[in-house]
């Protein structure tokens, strides 16, 4: 059987071909684990289930390897815990326990590995530490930011240019950004 499946960066179907057809493995974005699930946070495990059956069909149970994290720190987390007065690891406890439920009430498969992001700060802060030394980071006002404009094709792959991702930007541009459409990497 043949997958076809959207190449982002091509911009077209794309028969997928993977690494090693004995190790196909996919990463998936999990929730922010702050307030029960909402539809936004249901779409791409029902998604991504759909895949992961099709790849666990067509390449063996056992050669498919299903990564899906939990963001369990956020400042939408440290917000939920001062309005409810509920200790950090309470909320993300009772919020990914609910989010397990809900999905399970899908029918959704479980992924294989599911890391936490509190359980990786030392790779995370290894990973800017890399990105300030190669001047793709810089610190300002408290934070690590991402320098876009360190990257000549930054933007590529979701099909914007740096002047569309800045027209898109949902929120107010803070002062200490050199560009527009840098981000926080680390606060």
């Amino acid at each position: 059987m043949t997958i076809r499946l959207h190449n982002t960066l091509a911009r077209a179907k794309a028969e997928f071909a993977p690494l090693d057809a004995k190790n196909v493995r996919m990463y998936v974005c999990g929730p922010t684990v702050y307030d029960v699930a909402h539809i936004g946070n249901a779409r791409p495990v029902i998604v991504f289930d759909v895949l992961y059956r099709l790849l666990r069909h067509v390449y063996g149970e056992g050669a498919v390897t299903y990564v899906r994290n939990i963001t369990d720190v956020d400042d939408k987390i440290i917000h939920a815990s001062e309005e409810a007065g509920e200790a950090i690891g309470d909320i993300t406890r009772r919020t990914t326990d609910q989010f397990h439920a809900d999905m399970a009430a899908l029918g959704a498969l479980e992924p294989d590995e599911e890391p936490r992001a509190t359980g990786h700060i030392p790779e995370m802060l290894e990973l800017i530490q890399a990105l300030l030394d190669k001047e793709h980071a810089y610190a300002a006002d408290g934070h690590v930011l991402f320098d876009v404009t360190s990257m000549a094709d930054y933007g590529r792959l979701s099909g914007h240019n740096r002047d569309e991702l800045i027209a898109g930007a949902r929120v107010e541009v803070a002062p200490y950004k050199k560009d527009p459409a840098d981000f926080v990497l680390w606060k």
